[in-house]
C-alpha cells in the first residue's frame, strides 16, 4: 500500500479507492478534492532563471524586440512565455540548450532558421525556430515577429470586409440579372398612368 501511494503522488497509476482525489490534466499529479493546485500559472522569472548566460541575453533581446512593436500582453503560461495582441502572435518556450520560438504567420516561410511549419488555423501557420544566441535575434527573425504582430491588426478586419464585399456584390449582380423584377417595377407605373389618362 505505501508503494502504491507513493506512485500516486508522482502522478502515475490510479488513486486509492475512496480517497476523492483527482489527477491534474497538465502535470498528472493526484490532488485531494478541495486542495488548491495551480501548476499552470507561472512567471517569466521562473521560466528563465535557469537559462545560461547566452540564452538569458537572447531572451532579453527577444522580449525587447517584441516590446518595441507596441501595445501587447506578455505573460507566462505553463512552460511558455506568451506575446499576445488580440491573440497570441508568438511565444517562447525556454529549453535547456535553446529557446524555442513559435511565430504565427499568415503564410508559410521557408528559411534555414525555420525548423518546422505547422498549420495553426485556417489562416495561420506556426513556425518553429530555435534561438541559441542574442546575435540570432535579428532579421529575418525580427521581421517575422513584426509581421506576426501586424497580422493581429489587419487580418481580422480584412477577412470580414472581403466576405462582405463578395456577399454584397453577389445579390446586386443577381438582381441585375433578374429582368422580371425590374420589368415589374417599370411596367406597373406605366399601366396606372394609362388608366388615369383614360
Amino acid at each position: 500500500m505505501p508503494s502504491s501511494s507513493s506512485t500516486d503522488e508522482r502522478g502515475r497509476g490510479a488513486p486509492p479507492a475512496g480517497t476523492g482525489r483527482r489527477q491534474c490534466y497538465h502535470c498528472k499529479q493526484w490532488v485531494e478534492e478541495g486542495e488548491a493546485h495551480d501548476c499552470w500559472t507561472t512567471t517569466e522569472a521562473a521560466l528563465t532563471e535557469e537559462l545560461s548566460e547566452d540564452l538569458q541575453e537572447a531572451w532579453e533581446r527577444l522580449r525587447e524586440t517584441a516590446v518595441s512593436f507596441g501595445d501587447q500582453r506578455i505573460y507566462a503560461s505553463h512552460h511558455s512565455i506568451m506575446f499576445s495582441r488580440r491573440s497570441c502572435y508568438f511565444f517562447v518556450r525556454p529549453k535547456r540548450s535553446f529557446l524555442e520560438v513559435c511565430v504565427f504567420l499568415g503564410r508559410t516561410v521557408k528559411a534555414p532558421q525555420v525548423r518546422r511549419v505547422l498549420p495553426a488555423s485556417r489562416s495561420k501557420f506556426a513556425h518553429l525556430i530555435r534561438v541559441r544566441h542574442r546575435d540570432e535575434v535579428e532579421a529575418p527573425i525580427t521581421d517575422w515577429l513584426r509581421e506576426a504582430y501586424d497580422l493581429q491588426e489587419y487580418a481580422p478586419a480584412a477577412v470580414p470586409n472581403r466576405r462582405g464585399a463578395s456577399e454584397e456584390s453577389q445579390p446586386a449582380s443577381r438582381a441585375q440579372k433578374k429582368p422580371g423584377s425590374h420589368t415589374v417595377a417599370t411596367t406597373k407605373p406605366r399601366r396606372t398612368r394609362s388608366r388615369r389618362s383614360s
